[in-house]
C-alpha cells in the first residue's frame, strides 16, 4: 500500500509543496521525505561507504560535520533531494534535477529531468530503491508537466 501526502515547502520559489510518500513492505515502511538535521548519524552510516558513493557526483562523507553540511547546504535547499527511509531512518538519497526545480546547470529548455539514488549497501537487492523511484516518478510528472521524460 502506498500513501502520499503533501507538506509545505515555503522556502521553495517554484512549488507550494513537496510530497512525502510511504509504502509498506512486509513489516517495514519505506518512505521518501525531506532530509532533517537529525538524519546526520544515519546519513554518515551510508554516505561514508565508498561502495555507495562510487557512482555519484559527490565525495564520500567522512565526518559528522561533513554530513551535517551536506544536509544543510545540499539537501534541505532542494525539495526534490529526498531521504529514502525505512521506518523513518535515512538509508539513502533520491534526487531529481530539472531547471524548473531549482537553479540547476541544465539548459532551461530541457524537457528531461535527471533522477538518481544512493542507498546503503545492506539494502541493495531488496527492491527498495526501485520502490522509491516508483513513488517519486509519478509525482515529478504531476508537479512539473513540462517534464516529458526522466533520465537515470
Amino acid at each position: 500500500t502506498t500513501h502520499t501526502s503533501f507538506i509545505s515547502t515555503s522556502n521553495s520559489p517554484f512549488a507550494s509543496n513537496t510530497f512525502v510518500s510511504i509504502y509498506t513492505m512486509g513489516s517495514s515502511r519505506i518512505s521518501l521525505r525531506p532530509f532533517r538535521l537529525t538524519d546526520v548519524d544515519d546519513i554518515l552510516l551510508w554516505a561514508s561507504d565508498d561502495r555507495v558513493t562510487r557512482f555519484i557526483q559527490w565525495d564520500t562523507l567522512t565526518t559528522k560535520e561533513e554530513a551535517l553540511s551536506f544536509i544543510k547546504e545540499v539537501c534541505i535547499p532542494q525539495p526534490w533531494y529526498l531521504s529514502i527511509c525505512i521506518d523513518d531512518r535515512s538509508i539513502g538519497f533520491l534526487w531529481v534535477i530539472h531547471p524548473a526545480m531549482s537553479d540547476c546547470l541544465h539548459e532551461k529548455v530541457n524537457e528531461a529531468a535527471d533522477i538518481g539514488y544512493a542507498i546503503a549497501v545492506e539494502y541493495w537487492g531488496q527492491g527498495i530503491a526501485t520502490k522509491a523511484l516508483k513513488m517519486a516518478i509519478p509525482q515529478v510528472f504531476n508537479d512539473f508537466p513540462q517534464i516529458v521524460k526522466i533520465i537515470a
